[in-house]
């Protein structure tokens, strides 16, 4: 990282700013191209591991995508203030934001309820949801195993 006096390599702040967060982007390797798609998550984590769950369709770009190649990038950011100058060029923004890389795969159905549950964990204070059982079966989970994660942010 170029700017060594904004990264947080603290562990227990890079979750805290990655449950502060609302939509993480996912790039997919496509082609000539990435594929970059925004999507609410969810977070579970322990001591060595950080993994981060989406839920989409049965099928589509995304899919076929991973299907070709599981090696993901993510990006997510918050905290975004506008920091205003006399000079245009004097203007900053304050934020915190995450980058990184990871594995992604399809959850198991026997895990899919568990996995859920981390994305509505994300957004609520619930736990425990019951599912209707029939979005239940029309909707795939992913969990994506972070392999690499960075963290900066500027504050003024």
């Amino acid at each position: 990282m170029r700017r060594k006096d904004r990264e947080i390599t603290d562990r227990a702040e890079i979750i805290s700013i990655i449950k502060k967060c609302d939509v993480c982007r996912l790039a997919m390797f496509d082609d000539k191209y990435p594929y970059i798609v925004p999507l609410n998550f969810g977070l579970n984590y322990d001591d060595d591991n950080i993994e981060l769950y989406f839920h989409c369709a049965q099928e589509g770009k995304k899919l076929d995508l991973i299907a070709k190649n599981d090696n993901v990038g993510f990006e997510m950011d918050t905290s975004h203030k506008l920091v205003v100058s006399d000079s245009p060029c004097g203007c900053t923004m304050e934020y915190e934001s995450i980058i990184g890389n990871g594995i992604i795969e399809i959850v198991n159905e026997e895990q899919k309820e568990k996995a859920l549950d981390f994305i509505v964990t994300q957004y609520t204070e619930k736990s425990n949801v019951a599912y209707d059982e029939k979005y239940f079966k029309a909707v795939t989970v992913l969990k994506l195993t972070v392999n690499n994660i960075t963290c900066k942010r500027l504050k003024k």
